[in-house]
Order: C-alpha cells, then structure tokens, then sequence
C-alpha cells in the first residue's frame, strides 16, 4: 500500500499518495482550463489544492511580511534622509552615498555564506534569528547622531538582512514546481515595492511626531519600523517551512511533506548533499553561475531604486515646491508601477507564455532604456519626466523572473541552485556597493546624468545575456533530451522540463 493522505475536509476519507501524484500529472499533461490561468492551483486535485493552500498561506505570507520589512527597514535611511535627518546632522556632502555603501558592504559579506549555511542547518532558525537583530538595530539608528554611527548601524543591519532574500528565494524553489514558481517568486518581490511605499507613507505620518519625546519625526520613523519589524521577525520560526527533506512544519501532515518531495522528485529538483571537491568544481566551471549571475547584476543596478531620484527632484523643485508629506508620497508611484507591473509578468511568464522567462526580461530592459534615456536627457517636458519616474517602476518587476529562471537551471543539484542564487544576489549588490559613489553621487542631484545613462547601459547589457542564455539553455535541454534517448529512459520523463525542445513551451 502507499502512504495516504487525505480528503481536506474529511479526514476519514484517505486517498493513496501514488493516486494523488497520478491525478495531478494527469491534470498538468492536459489542455489548461481557463481558471488555471487565475490561479494555478485551481485545476489541480482537491489534495493538491489543500495542501498548496496551506503552503501558500504560510510560505508566502511570511515571505511577503518579511521581505516588506526588510525593505521598510533597508529604504527608511531615504525617507528620512529627505525628511529632516540631512539638516539635523549637518549631512551635506556625500554621506547618503556612504550609508547606503556601508549597508551594501554587509550584505554582500554575508550573502554567499548565508545560502550555504542553509543547506546545512535549519532556515526556520537561522531566518528569524537574523530578523531580530536587524530589527533591534533599526532601533539603535533612532539615537544615531553622527554619520559615523549610522555608518556603522547600516553595516549591521545589511549583514543581516542578506540572509533573507536569497535565503527566501532558495525555500520558495524548494517547494513549488516550474508552472507555479514565478507567480510565488514575484509576489514575494512585490512586497519591496510595497515596503517602499510604506515608507514614504509612514514618513509623512511619523513626520508630525517630531518634537514628541525630545525626538525628531526621522527618529521616530526608525522606532516605529522596529515595532513593526520585531513581531514579523519572532513569527517565522513557526512559518519558515524549511525545505522538504527535513520539513516538519505544524500546518502540513507528515504524508502532506511525503507528497511534497515526490512533487520535487518529478520536477527532477534535487535534495540536499554534501559538497565535495568535484562538486564545487562542477558548479564553478559550469556557464550557469557566469551567466546567471552577470544576468541579474545588470537587472539589480540597471535601475534607480538605490537613490531616492525621484524624491530629489521633487526636493529641488522650486516652481511647484513641495511639501515634504509630497517629497514623500509623490514617488510612491513608481511602486505601485512596480507592483503592478511585478504581478502581470509573474502571471504572463507562467500562463500565457508558458514558462518562458527571457521575453519578459528583454521587454522590460527596452522600456528602461527609454524612461533612463529620457532622463539623461533631463530637458523634456515636466510630464514626460513624471510619466519616466512612474514608469522606471517597470524596470523592478523581473526579480521573481531572473530567480525562477535560475532555479530551473539549476534544477539538478540542490547545492549548484542555492550558491547560484546566493552568488546572482551577492554579486549584484557588490557592483551597487561602489558603482553608487561614481555615478549617483549627492552632489549632482537631481540631475544625475552619469547614472541615468549607466543604467541604460545596464539594461542593453541585461538584454544580451538574456538571450545569451536562452540559446545555451535550449542547447543544454537538447543534449540532455539525446542522453535520455540513447539511455532508453525517455519514457520514464514524460512532463519533465528536462525533455523539452524549447524551454519555453510545454509539451
């Protein structure tokens, strides 16, 4: 007999796991029905979608919380910063610049060894743990009255909050198959735009606090976000699910987890092993982390979200000026741009296109490279210029994209996914750890000609290696496909990505 499990509603009902897994490859197998492409879980089997539902809702949810607070707790430094903070310590240089360096410099310290240590030990531990310290030191930076503390503070804070982004992306790719990883990937992306906005939204409110407790409103900005912080951090050792071979999550049944690595068995996503000599010489000889990685180097910083330009604008404008409950509420519009635009991508990548990453990606590196030109140019009509700050939102929407990509890349071996991922991440924010202070600097603001021009740069550059990899990908699915045939396994991977002609149509 197989392992049961069970009927969502009537738990006396058991129904063997072998005929749940047949159920649902025969569903995947077959033409989608219409609602699939509101929510994929909708055509699969009632098991399926009770145990996706309870995965969702806790998976996803803390993943969502917790990346909003991080980006809450990583962009509160602008908000502030625009907001009294630069008078209050006499910041008129180039030290916004350094702050943000200094943070940068944590995270990449700490992104690489954070990945690897989660193949090893429980996220559920290290995760939260993680959490709490950044949280506590949000705190600290609300008596931080010097640059050189919040110097300081920011490394901290950046060292740990690398944990969890990469950290995250790494569960999510555990537990979710091909059809279902971009829609997870891009929700959980979408909470930084939201953390953002809720930023500028919770600078203008805090902002009239200012005087209270002999405190500033900037000051008061960072206590409030360590209490919103404190408990979203505390909750995630009980909804961090781990990964499937060693998940023993409250919420899902032991057979649930059973089902759940034959789900990843199927998708030919590996479980965890030791790293060895040949290994790690695989994975570094391998075009999929020299690829991969300059691939989301050149999204991450082909963009503006590393400085507050559309906030400086506004800043600077003399005929209108603003107010500085505006400065902060006005460019919140580009993230709701980027969250909108976030979740149509997620949702056309898996549905209408089936699977296929690199369209996307190419179409939103082209729409960056006309908002950023635009910019550059800087003399163009006040709406225009309005119309690029709300539309280089676009350019934020492909994270979840570029990740889900990866993760079917590197598909075959656990511990290749989690450094690929952890070195796309790291990589990223070493190049934003210097490129800010050539090209961003203070003092051109809010022109900041060098940069819009970069990042165009970037964009063109992020195209081309999407389509570099598009071609090796296919190639590499091509080979593996003439391995399987002269084995004589074909049969054996009906459904699988591995079998596939074109990586971006399903059988």
């Amino acid at each position: 007999m197989g392992v049961t499990t069970f009927h969502p509603k009537t738990l006396d009902s058991p129904v063997e796991l072998p005929q749940v897994v047949e159920a649902s490859e025969e569903v995947k197998n077959k033409p989608r029905k219409w609602y699939y492409y509101l929510w994929d879980t909708l055509d699969k089997p009632k098991e399926e979608r009770w145990f996706m539902f309870k995965l969702d809702a806790a998976l996803l949810t803390f993943a969502s919380l917790g990346y909003f607070i991080k980006y809450l707790d990583q962009t509160n430094i602008n908000s502030a910063f625009v907001s009294g903070m630069k008078e209050d310590l006499g910041l008129y240089k180039n030290q916004l610049n350094y702050m943000q360096t200094c943070w940068t410099v944590g995270y990449v310290i700490g992104e690489l060894p954070s990945n690897i240590i989660l193949t090893r030990i429980r996220p559920s531990r290290w995760i939260p743990m993680m959490e709490i310290t950044w949280a506590v030191l949000t705190f600290c930076l609300a008596r931080a009255n010097t640059a050189t503390t919040i110097y300081v503070l920011r490394f901290f804070i950046g060292l740990a909050e690398s944990t969890f982004y990469p950290g995250m992306q790494y569960i999510i790719g555990s537990w979710y198959r091909k059809e279902e990883l971009a829609k997870r990937s891009c929700i959980f992306h979408t909470s930084s735009a939201i953390g953002t906005m809720f930023s500028g939204y919770l600078m203008a409110a805090v902002y009239k606090l200012g005087g209270r407790g002999g405190m500033a409103g900037w000051q008061w900005l960072f206590i409030i976000d360590g209490v919103i912080s404190l408990p979203i951090a505390i909750a995630g050792f009980w909804f961090i699910p781990d990964v499937p071979e060693i998940a023993k999550p409250w919420y899902l049944t032991e057979e649930e987890v059973k089902f759940a690595q034959k789900r990843m068995q199927l998708e030919g996503r590996q479980e965890r092993k030791p790293y060895t000599k040949a290994k790690l010489k695989k994975i570094f000889s391998s075009w999929h982390i020299f690829l991969l990685t300059p691939l989301y180097v050149f999204f991450n910083n082909g963009a503006t979200g590393a400085v507050p330009v559309f906030q400086q604008f506004l800043k600077a404008s003399k005929n209108p000026k603003y107010t500085v409950t505006q400065i902060n509420v006005y460019p919140t519009i580009t993230n709701a741009v980027q969250v909108v635009a976030t979740l149509s991508v997620a949702w056309i990548s898996d549905g209408v296109l089936k699977g296929a990453r690199w369209p996307l990606i190419v179409f939103c590196g082209c729409m960056n490279i006309m908002t950023e030109v635009s910019l550059a140019i800087w003399n163009i009509p006040l709406k225009w210029k309005w119309a690029c700050f709300s539309l280089a939102g676009i350019s934020g929407s492909i994270s979840g994209i570029c990740m889900a990509w990866a993760h079917e890349i590197c598909t075959h071996d656990n511990e290749e996914r989690a450094i690929v991922i952890g070195t796309m991440n790291e990589m990223a924010y070493v190049l934003q750890a210097w490129l800010p202070l050539i090209v961003w600097q203070q003092v051109e603001a809010p022109e900041y000609r060098k940069g819009y021009i970069t990042v165009s740069c970037l964009s063109f550059m992020m195209i081309v290696t999407a389509l570099v990899i598009r071609v090796l990908h296919a190639r590499e699915l091509m080979q593996g496909k003439r391995e399987d045939v002269s084995d004589g396994s074909l049969s054996d991977l009906v459904g699988e990505e591995g079998v596939e002609e074109d990586p971006d149509r399903k059988r």
